[in-house]
């Protein structure tokens, strides 16, 4: 965390731990250094054809989307590419000093955000998930290309285990599938009739029929 050398010499590094055993994989060939960084790359492109969405997940919601990735193309027949976000923040960040740039020199060539230089040629609509409340991928709305719709964790009083506590939130892997199939529909990309089919299909309003982020016990 502090080897090599940091434009600010006052920069702070904080981890935030989870009561949940998470896969740390190897880093891949080709990783988007520069994403990482900066708040957003690219993790996983659909591998299947079919209509196009695009899901942003952060911290521990990343293995919820791409469970809804893996959901939408083999039940539904979409295409959702997984971007992983390293830092709302830092996009928002970015996002508002290209835009104070301009605003101070509306003669200089205006620069686009990070975000929506990365989003720029990405299909369908933008569905973001975390664990944080629904403010927090909120930040970033005014950078976002295209529709954008947000799952987050409002408010306090639902204590259970985490496959109901994120099935009670609406932000488990099946929730994103629905609300991505809904965000279809609107754009007449898909029928209306699969949202609800998957609603059924996943018991999405039952707590108890919650299966995400169940591994490593129930605590």
């Amino acid at each position: 965390m502090y080897g090599g050398q940091h434009p600010d010499p006052n920069v702070m590094y904080y981890l935030t731990v989870y009561n949940e055993p998470m896969p740390q994989p190897a880093e891949p060939e080709g990783l988007d250094v520069e994403g990482v960084l900066k708040g957003m790359y690219l993790l996983k492109r659909a591998e299947n054809d079919g209509p196009r969405a695009q899901i942003l997940a952060s911290g521990v919601a990343v293995p919820w989307a791409l469970e809804a990735q893996q959901l939408l193309a083999q039940d539904w027949g979409v295409a959702a590419d997984v971007w992983s976000v390293t830092s709302w923040s830092e996009l928002r960040r970015d996002g508002l000093d290209a835009e104070r740039a301009y605003f101070v020199d509306p003669d200089a060539e205006p620069r686009q955000a990070y975000v929506t230089e990365k989003l720029a040629g990405a299909r369908g609509p933008f569905v973001a998930v975390s664990d944080y409340s629904h403010e927090v991928p909120d930040m970033i709305r005014q950078f976002v290309p295209g529709q954008y719709f947000t799952l987050g964790a409002d408010g306090f009083g639902f204590s259970d285990t985490r496959a109901a506590a994120r099935r009670f939130f609406l932000i488990d892997g099946p929730s994103v599938v629905v609300r991505t199939l809904e965000a279809l529909a609107g754009q007449g990309a898909v029928d209306r009739s699969l949202a609800r089919q998957a609603i059924d299909k996943y018991r999405l309003l039952d707590v108890t029929a919650g299966t995400t982020g169940n591994a490593g016990g129930e605590s």
